[in-house]
């Protein structure tokens, strides 16, 4: 305090690079998968370069998280682009940059084509309804205004198809920190059922499904840790079951953790 004014945030470098590297550590068994960083939860382009630096990419939602990213040498599929919203110079920007498009509503898909033109690549959020509880963070997804409904996702998909795009993701976001495993487990199940179903039906083949963030921190000293490991082990059988069951591998599982990375638990604190 006597040589740094207040108030300023202290970060803890090895911490991060630790949460990151047990991250990656626990879903190395499930090929292909990419953690994007929730640029929101901590937009700080120090904290993304080192994150750059253990292979991560940028989950971003605003034109000044993409000229974080921009600015720190993340760009292309680096970066998973969330729609909400959003102003044509944000998807101008996110094409600009070669991005991963995330779209959060059915009507965005005309909009963005009359702006920029479809990409070749596009990724939409479903969001599952009554079918999947949300947690007291973040709401139920039934109540929410975010997301393609089931019905809403498989004519996007086939209006897509025929607007030129040539590749596919699926996406949704149900939880924050949330500190059950079985909760995630259950959204990716969830998740690659409708990739099995969108393949029967409209003949596309997903190529990645982002199981989105909400893995949580124990804020308080009676709160337990995720178990990561086991977490990744039965989604990896999940995949197995469903995706390498039904000849649709290779696919691509990524997440969007913020704050399981970014942060030290109470525990790391005391």
């Amino acid at each position: 305090i006597e040589n740094h004014p207040t108030p300023f945030h202290i970060y803890d470098e090895k911490a991060i690079i630790e949460n990151a590297k047990k991250l990656k550590e626990a879903f190395s068994k499930i090929e292909g998968f990419k953690e994007y960083f929730a640029v929101k939860a901590l937009p700080n382009p120090f904290i993304l370069k080192i994150l750059k630096k253990e292979g991560f990419g940028t989950d971003c939602s605003s034109l000044p998280e993409l000229k974080l990213s921009e600015k720190v040498g993340i760009t292309g599929e680096d970066i998973m682009f969330t729609s909400n919203d959003t102003p044509a110079e944000e998807f101008i920007k996110a094409k600009e940059l070669g991005a991963i498009i995330n779209l959060d509503d059915i009507s965005h898909i005309e909009y963005l084509d009359k702006i920029v033109g479809m990409p070749e690549l596009i990724c939409f959020r479903y969001n599952p309804g009554p079918l999947k509880e949300g947690n007291v963070l973040i709401g139920k997804p039934e109540e929410a205004k975010y997301g393609f409904t089931k019905e809403q996702l498989f004519e996007g998909y086939k209006l897509a198809k025929e607007l030129g795009v040539k590749r596919f993701g699926l996406h949704t976001m149900v939880a924050s920190n949330e500190l059950s495993p079985d909760y995630h487990i259950e959204t990716a199940r969830m998740l690659m059922e409708l990739v099995v179903e969108i393949n029967e039906k409209l003949g596309i083949k997903i190529e990645f499904i982002n199981l989105g963030g909400g893995y949580g921190i124990p804020y308080k000293l009676e709160d337990k840790e995720i178990d990561l490991e086991y977490a990744s082990t039965e989604i990896k059988k999940v995949y197995d079951e469903l995706i390498v069951g039904n000849g649709l591998a290779p696919l691509k599982i990524v997440m969007e953790c913020g704050r399981k990375i970014g942060r030290a638990s109470c525990r790391e604190r005391v």
